[in-house]
């Protein structure tokens, strides 16, 4: 029997090689539970993490499924001690759990006393608990039920919440499915978060989530409140819900910057929530606005921590999150899987794409090299400045228009972190530019031109990471970005991935400067989409602009 592709290590890493046969089905069989930390070129390094193994768990894979994927690829026999822990971390899950009972209200209740004894001797539960009524059961705050779940997860002892939801304020609605039907992923999507009641849902950027959310809220059949990163994203929101289920513009409503309207349905943005005024959040009271029956978050992993604060108040409402990647680069992930749920639903890109339903996409890095004279100046910046440095190395404004040229018949993002840059990058190449500070009604007239083709190439801020629908764009390139996200990295890649109509290949280049910042925070932001599947291959900037060697990768 040939040597398996992984080495599990007694410290919880996991090492996978890439070269082996094997990588891509031992990848699909680890990427429920085992979280990415570093992709060289041959050999990708794994986690396993308690908040991973408990998101499996809820998401309805057993121990055994681990311990069975772990020791089939494994090329040595797996510690039995890790094995051991994985089982008892993923029983962890579910030892207390939430629930209602009909004389004493809220309780968190144990089948195994000496748990519950073990988390009343912490100082943080105390405040948040009411009488103890037996060795097993105690009860809870109503109030509290956000909190408790958040300290039960740092405890080390997530509860399961079964507790139940408020219905909430009934709307009826429904699909307006006649020339389109959901498919089978989106449907079990929407099946995940049902089984749960609360959760998060994880779909590739182009996937349909909107979808997701529009069957997840005619199921619920009650008064919505989506929270959006932007207006921009609010109003592709209500175009499709007026597209897809049978509400109509009266029954919908945008709370944001622009407008305060709240309807049956109010789609409100991140950003008028997270307002303040004398230090107070003067928007948060939209949450008790109406008897909201389902309460959904777009792209949670971008959840300011304000709007986090005062979900722990709302346990009781139904709320489903909507995210291509759970990873936050705050290392918030705990409070999503307590305060919105744990992850209901994970589809993988790679096989979402295998469906046909995401376009195929080719991740090329193109490396330029400073100067002896921009060399020295990097290196005597001080550690702050040198990331901004090396982004703006004037060899990548030549790389942008080369690749331009090389896709002219491709509509093109060129994105970027530094506003200077860009502006520069737009005037050079006679591109319009869209950053936050475009008004609102000239963005949509510039992201409607580039839908129309009327305008093929775009100069965009990190305003076009996220929910911004271009299902045209084919030719990404990134000059900069938010330091090591990975997240923003997915995103970018993701404005590619809206199936074209030919079912050409997507292109996404990212542009780094060599032996600087510039190339380790690169190496960090690709983790996410390595784990996904995605290769980058890496092109020097001398053999694009000058033809000195092969650019294979490019075509």
């Amino acid at each position: 029997m040939a040597a398996g592709p992984l080495i599990v290590q007694s410290d919880k890493t996991l090492l996978l090689e890439v070269d082996h046969d094997d990588y891509e089905a031992c990848r699909n069989a680890i990427a429920p539970f085992a979280e990415l930390e570093r992709s060289p070129e041959h050999v990708h390094t794994y986690r396993l993490t308690n908040l991973g193994l408990w998101n499996a768990r809820a998401a309805g894979h057993d121990a055994e499924q681990v311990v069975d994927a772990l020791m089939t690829y494994s090329r040595f026999p797996v510690p039995n001690a890790l094995l051991i822990d994985v089982a008892e971390t993923m029983a962890r899950y579910g030892r207390l759990t939430l629930n209602v009972h009909p004389s004493w209200g809220l309780i968190l209740s144990t089948t195994q006393p000496h748990i519950l004894s073990e988390v009343l001797h912490s100082k943080k539960i105390m405040p948040l608990l009411g009488d103890q009524i037996d060795e097993a059961t105690v009860r809870v705050h109503p109030s509290e039920r956000g909190r408790l779940k958040q300290v039960l997860v740092q405890l080390g002892w997530p509860a399961e919440d079964l507790a139940g939801y408020v219905d909430g304020e009934h709307h009826d609605m429904t699909l307006a499915a006649d020339d389109w039907e959901m498919r089978t992923y989106q449907e079990q999507a929407v099946a995940g978060f049902l089984a749960g009641g609360s959760g998060v849902v994880v779909l590739p950027c182009g996937a349909g989530k909107t979808i997701v959310g529009a069957g997840a809220m005619t199921a619920v059949a009650a008064t919505t409140l989506i929270l959006v990163t932007n207006t921009v994203a609010a109003r592709q929101w209500k175009a499709e819900l007026l597209k897809r289920t049978s509400l109509t513009e009266e029954e919908v409503g945008e709370y944001s910057g622009v407008r305060k309207e709240i309807r049956p349905v109010t789609i409100a943005t991140y950003q008028v929530l997270t307002t303040r005024r004398k230090g107070v959040y003067t928007h948060l009271d939209l949450f008790d606005a109406r008897d909201w029956g389902l309460i959904i978050y777009d792209e949670v992993h971008l959840l300011p921590a304000p709007v986090f604060r005062f979900t722990a108040d709302i346990q009781s409402r139904r709320r489903l999150g909507l995210t291509a990647t759970l990873i936050r680069e705050d290392g918030l992930e705990k409070d999503v899987f307590s305060l919105i749920g744990p992850k209901r639903y994970d589809a993988p890109w790679r096989e979402i794409e295998a469906q046909g339903w995401i376009a195929p996409a080719h991740c090329t890095e193109v490396r330029v090299t400073l100067s002896d004279t921009e060399a020295a100046t990097y290196a005597i910046s001080e550690p702050e400045d040198r990331y901004r440095f090396a982004a703006h190395a004037p060899a990548k404004a030549r790389v942008v228009k080369k690749l331009l040229e090389r896709h002219p018949d491709e509509q093109a993002l060129v994105i970027g972190q530094y506003i200077d840059q860009l502006e520069e990058l737009a005037a050079e190449l006679d591109l319009p530019l869209v950053t936050g500070k475009t008004p609102v009604r000239e963005r949509e007239r510039l992201f409607q031109a580039f839908r129309d083709g009327t305008q093929q190439a775009l100069v965009v801020s990190k305003v076009a990471n996220f929910s911004v629908d271009l299902p045209e764009a084919a030719l990404a390139i990134q000059v900069s970005g938010t330091f090591g996200s990975r997240q923003e990295e997915a995103q970018r890649l993701g404005r590619l991935l809206r199936p074209k109509h030919d079912g050409r290949t997507a292109h996404f280049y990212t542009v780094i400067t060599r032996d600087t910042v510039d190339a380790t925070f690169a190496a960090k932001r690709q983790r996410f989409l390595a784990e996904q599947g995605y290769a980058y291959d890496i092109v020097d900037a001398d053999d694009l602009l000058y033809g000195s060697g092969s650019v294979t990768p490019l075509d």
